[in-house]
């Protein structure tokens, strides 16, 4: 592993020191508060075996969040690089997985775009505005969330409609011609509830490409989106879920323009809309001891980039959608055993074309591939604080046949929540996505990506719950892992091969003390080693993802009602290449931030962000965000 830095070594001072302080506390933690993505179903996170993070609403309201993928980057295990500014491409990485080898859900709907030259998510178009709680969920899990499920789950999740009408408005401004504002209406009641909304952002942006480098040109963004949700509960038995959000947005970016086809500044833009459709019906039965689900999710992708400078204005037209049936049973067999069972079919489909001008007109590239799977988890309790878990899953993919993973983990508390004991083996696998089956670089008969993943950690929490620290040690090995392979055969030299191989090893610190009634701290630190063990670049180690990374953050609740919070990011040296040859320094960024309720309508926000303007690079001579000022106001009746 990484030499530990200074900041990292503050950070990860208190989880370090704790378990000195011997197991004498019995009183129970806010450990066990209720999570649903590791089991598909809720279970307190005592009670699970793997390691997760949870950012409640309370927390996401402190941090004025508004970009998900930077608060993310500030989870243990997490990094995330972007192309520029915000609306730059954006890739987030869990445990040095591949951004593609990620499974982002929204209130458990899939999103990936079948698009994607990896068929994954971009993270630059998902804003704050309507999310409620976030669950990070590390390590292999393709047991019950299928492909892509490598490097871990990212869940998030919206408000449930509940009590009378409510209306919630929220705008602020800032630097760089920034504006940002939302709005949602919703109400419920034991009949259930309704919830819209609809968010805007803007920005003037930075230069994609660097400043150092000679960028002077700001990439702006624009994003425009709405969502709506309808819970109807038709009987005890029984109810309905509708859901659907729709986001448009624009963003500017550079490109490598004629006549030196270098990196520089240029006039290109892209366009992007997403789609996000589900339909469910739950069903309960036996007094509750058996719940049904059926549902149909539905995505699409719509992408397309325009190069004004061109005699062919728009460069590349891109569709992605899936469509997926699924069904998932719960059976409460005892009062020690549960099963969780359920089986999808899923049909994705992806469409491009590349216009250029000695093809202005090319004809476009489609293929679609279908995928059907089975998949089982129980869950045991054999005597008080154990907590047993395995599951397997099946699937039958319509390219490459059929792929089947296992999963086997454990809890122990002997002391109510104070100390959790966690083991975990888990298994995933990454589906060859189409572009990488189908196109011109493709292989048909390219087979699934495969990991196995190990997890030990251990929580301890003293003084009432105040104090609590946990370390987690992991290690992951991918075989199959699809590259990119050049080689001197015409007509395309060179296309996607299964002979990548990765292997990573870490260590994840995290601590939180409650110094006072109104002083709260939090901490992270990762330390990890993502290692190429391909036959080509054995031993370097992977790009992009920095081997050591530390968050700190303290709030502070003033008896005037004010908040104020600091917080620090550091993030270690990385490459930005396979053989290491070009090196990305390590970076610290300081955020401040303050809100006042004037009432108990309305409250006044503010925050600084990278508060010593400093300038860093998450990829080789792309720009990043400097300095930052930005105020608002809250109201919600």
């Amino acid at each position: 592993m990484r030499p530990v830095s200074l900041l990292a070594l503050a950070a990860a001072v208190p989880a370090l020191a704790l378990p000195g302080l011997a197991f004498a506390d019995t009183a129970v933690a806010e450990v066990d508060q209720v999570v649903v993505t590791a089991g598909r179903e809720p279970e307190k996170l005592s009670e699970v075996s793997t390691s997760m993070t949870v950012i409640d609403a309370e927390a996401l309201k402190k941090a004025q969040a508004v970009v998900i993928s930077d608060l993310l980057s500030r989870t243990p295990g997490v990094t995330v690089t972007r192309n520029g500014g915000v609306g730059g491409t954006t890739q987030l990485r869990i445990r040095g997985a591949e951004t593609d080898q990620t499974v982002v859900l929204i209130d458990g709907v899939k999103l990936n775009d079948p698009s994607s030259t990896g068929g994954g998510y971009n993270f630059a178009t998902l804003l704050a505005g309507n999310v409620n709680r976030i669950e990070v969920l590390r390590g292999s899990q393709s047991t019950l969330w299928g492909s892509q499920a490598i490097g871990g789950v990212v869940n998030l999740l919206t408000a449930t409609p509940s009590g009378p009408l409510t209306t919630q408005l929220a705008t602020e401004v800032g630097s760089r011609d920034t504006a940002y504002g939302n709005a949602a209406l919703s109400a419920g009641g034991d009949w259930g509830g309704w919830r819209i909304a609809g968010a805007y952002y803007t920005t003037d942006g930075v230069s994609a490409f660097g400043k150092s480098y000679g960028g002077k040109e700001k990439d702006g963004y624009r994003n425009a989106g709405v969502s709506g949700r309808l819970d109807l509960n038709l009987t005890d038995w029984a109810t309905i879920d509708l859901r659907t959000s729709y986001a448009a947005s624009k963003n500017e970016f550079d490109g490598f323009p004629a006549p030196t086809y270098a990196f520089a500044d240029s006039p290109e833009y892209g366009k992007t809309k997403e789609l996000v459709s589900y339909a469910g019906v739950r069903l309960s039965a036996f007094d509750g001891a058996l719940k049904n689900r059926l549902g149909f999710g539905y995505t699409q992708t719509d992408r397309d980039n325009f190069d004004p400078s061109s005699s062919v204005p728009k460069t590349f037209d891109a569709r992605g959608t899936n469509k997926r049936f699924e069904y998932q049973g719960t059976w409460q067999v005892s009062e020690i055993l549960r099963a969780t069972f359920g089986a999808e079919t899923e049909r994705s489909w992806f469409r491009t074309a590349s216009p250029a001008e000695w093809d202005p007109n090319p004809t476009p590239d489609s293929h679609a591939a279908r995928t059907d799977s089975l998949y089982l988890h129980l869950r045991a309790q054999p005597v008080e604080g154990l907590t047993l878990t395995g599951g397997v899953r099946q699937e039958d993919h319509s390219a490459f046949g059929d792929a089947t993973v296992y999963q086997a983990g454990a809890s122990y508390s002997p002391n109510g929540g104070v100390t959790v004991f966690r083991a975990n083996y888990g298994e995933g696998f990454k589906a060859p996505s189409l572009y990488q089956l189908y196109s011109i670089y493709g292989d048909q008969n390219l087979q699934p990506e495969e990991s196995e993943s190990v997890d030990l950690g251990v929580e301890h929490s003293v003084l009432n719950g105040r104090v609590r620290a946990g370390l987690t040690w992991f290690h992951r090995d991918i075989t199959n892992q699809i590259d990119y392979v050049s080689n001197n055969t015409p007509p395309n030299y060179g296309g996607y091969a299964n002979f990548a191989k990765t292997e990573t090893s870490g260590v994840e610190l995290e601590t939180t003390i409650e110094v006072t009634s109104s002083l709260k701290v939090t901490a992270n630190y990762t330390n990890m080693d993502p290692i190429n063990r391909s036959a080509t670049n054995n031993g370097k180690r992977l790009p992009r993802r920095a081997g050591e990374t530390a968050n700190l953050n303290a709030d502070y609740d003033w008896k005037s009602g004010l908040t104020t919070g600091v917080s620090v990011q550091y993030v270690g040296e990385s490459y930005d290449n396979a053989t290491n040859t070009r090196r990305l320094k390590s970076y610290a960024l300081f955020d401040l931030r303050a809100a006042y309720p004037v009432n108990d309508t309305f409250e006044v926000f503010g925050r600084v962000e990278n508060l010593f303007d400093k300038e860093y690079e998450t990829i080789y001579r792309y720009g990043s965000v400097g300095r930052g000022l930005f105020a608002g106001v809250r109201a919600k009746f």
